[in-house]
């Protein structure tokens, strides 16, 4: 599997995801959140940032089902979900992962028919990787 590029910016995301926290970057002066994480708030032009614990619930904004061709990697697990998560507590705030069955199984464990625009998911870890349950299975 392909591993996230990580930038400065975007470091702290990807070193709290592998402490099972999902947490966004948000401006220290004015509170709102952001991302992707970046050093100034386009709210405020604050350089100042924090980084919120969420609860890691939301809803699926939209999704694509992926078949071959695909990078290598990814080929052998095709069909699988991803989603675009609008988080419940910062609806602005959308995040793009793995629809899985539960924490630690494949990308493919989950038949696409079973997600819909509006199901509420939770964000599960594995491998330092937020990925996505659906909240009524």
């Amino acid at each position: 599997m392909l591993e996230p590029v990580i930038d400065t910016d975007g470091a702290p995301f990807w070193q709290y995801a592998a402490r099972g926290e999902l947490r966004v970057q948000a401006c220290a002066e004015c509170g709102e959140p952001r991302f992707p994480p970046r050093p100034c708030c386009p709210h405020c032009r604050s350089f100042a940032s924090v980084w919120q614990r969420t609860e890691g619930r939301g809803r699926v904004w939209s999704y694509v089902v992926p078949h071959p061709p695909l990078l290598p990697g990814y080929a052998e697990l095709a069909p699988y979900t991803v989603v675009v998560v609008e988080l419940a507590e910062a609806p602005r705030i959308r995040l793009v992962g793995n629809l899985v069955a539960g924490p630690g199984q494949p990308l493919n464990s989950l038949a696409a028919d079973r997600v819909r625009i509006g199901a509420r998911v939770r964000a599960v870890f594995h491998d330092g990787l937020p990925q996505w349950v659906l909240e009524r299975p």
